[in-house]
């Protein structure tokens, strides 16, 4: 039996509404902390290691990209935290609906953008 439902293969022409979009950006900061592991797990072996390893760490850690990596892990941390209270709210049965999930996820997601640029100039 063959069936004959419309196939749209062209993703740009898809709207995801406002929860559909926070709940994709939570999953990719989970990924993102994961990976982020691995440069704190090499920093820390490093460090840990000798004088010298433990130079090069604070290093590391004191130039740009020790400053991209801190800013982006605490950014994802930030999103992936607020998201998950998100879910959370929304597992006790509040925030279920269209309006009020939208509402609930552009309020995450701008929060997660102020507490980002304030860690950013803290941070620099």
């Amino acid at each position: 039996m063959k069936k004959q439902r419309p196939v749209n293969l062209d993703l740009t022409t898809i709207k995801l509404p406002s929860a559909g979009k926070a709940s994709i950006l939570h999953r990719i900061t989970g990924v993102a902390m994961f990976f982020a592991l691995v440069f704190v797990i090499w920093a820390w072996a490093i460090s840990v290691g000798s004088a010298e390893g433990f130079a090069l760490v604070k290093d590391v850690m004191g130039g740009i990209l020790g400053y991209i990596v801190t800013v982006g892990t605490l950014s994802a941390l930030t999103f992936h935290f607020i998201g998950g209270i998100r879910h959370v709210v929304m597992d006790m049965g509040h925030w279920e609906e269209l309006d009020s999930g939208n509402t609930s996820a552009n309020v995450a997601m701008g929060l997660w953008i102020i507490i980002t640029i304030v860690l950013g100039v803290v941070l620099w």
